[in-house]
């Protein structure tokens, strides 16, 4: 897949590490030396593009004709709009994604302007907190689907309800997938007949309803409530 992520700052750097590790085409485009000098000790040089992402050449420069994804992460909501713009409206591109800096802001970020998928990061943070808050030790690792599912991460903590429970026999809620398993360091690879152990670590897709059951399973028993 071909994607164009314009600003290289630590969002942008990051998210195209993980997409070249991953074996997608990128180009970061950034204009800002220091910027650019640690993006050239990050990834390979034929992915940087020196130029202002929000002009129509310089994206011309980096392939945007090409692009299925275009990833607007700039630390400029006003730059991140003029992008998603010009790659929804004057180039089609598929798929558009924009960073919000400032929260106020979050309203301009709609179909209207290009944007199909908006990342609010204060917003994102916020409801990542009230979770983990909620939830004890289960962890969030990644939102999909724009929020409805979630990959998420538990140790199962001692005498917990699914120590020594084949995953075929666990009662799992119904939208919930056990997708990996961390064993003493190991991925196993999740089975029915995978007996599960204390300390597994446990990879899972849940939906919403369905984390809170999935975090009973693998978490300590509650005392009993006494009269």
């Amino acid at each position: 897949m071909n994607v164009i992520v314009v600003g290289g700052g630590n969002t942008g750097s990051q998210l195209a590490k993980f997409l070249l590790d991953a074996g997608h085409t990128i180009r970061v485009i950034d204009e800002r030396p220091g910027v650019l000098e640690k993006l050239a000790a990050e990834i390979p040089q034929e992915a940087i593009i020196n130029g202002d992402g929000s002009s129509p050449v310089i994206l011309e420069n980096a392939g945007i004709q090409k692009t299925q994804v275009l990833a607007a992460v700039t630390g400029s909501d006003e730059t991140n709009l003029v992008v998603t713009s010009l790659g929804k409206f004057e180039f089609n591109v598929p798929r558009v994604i924009a960073r919000v800096n400032n929260s106020k802001n979050a309203w301009l970020f709609t179909a209207e302007m290009g944007v199909d998928v908006a990342l609010n990061q204060a917003e994102i943070l916020a409801k990542l907190t009230a979770e983990e808050m909620s939830l004890g030790d289960m962890m969030t690792m990644m939102k999909i689907r724009r929020g409805k599912f979630s990959l998420v991460e538990e140790k199962i903590a001692p005498n917990a309800p699914a120590i020594g429970v084949a995953i075929k026999d666990l009662q799992l809620p119904e939208n919930c997938v056990i997708s990996g398993i961390i064993r003493h360091g190991e991925i196993v690879m999740p089975r029915g007949i995978t007996v599960l152990e204390e300390a597994d670590e446990i990879l899972a897709l849940v939906d919403d309803s369905s984390r809170e059951q999935l975090a009973k399973l693998l978490s300590r028993p509650q005392p009993a409530k006494t009269g």
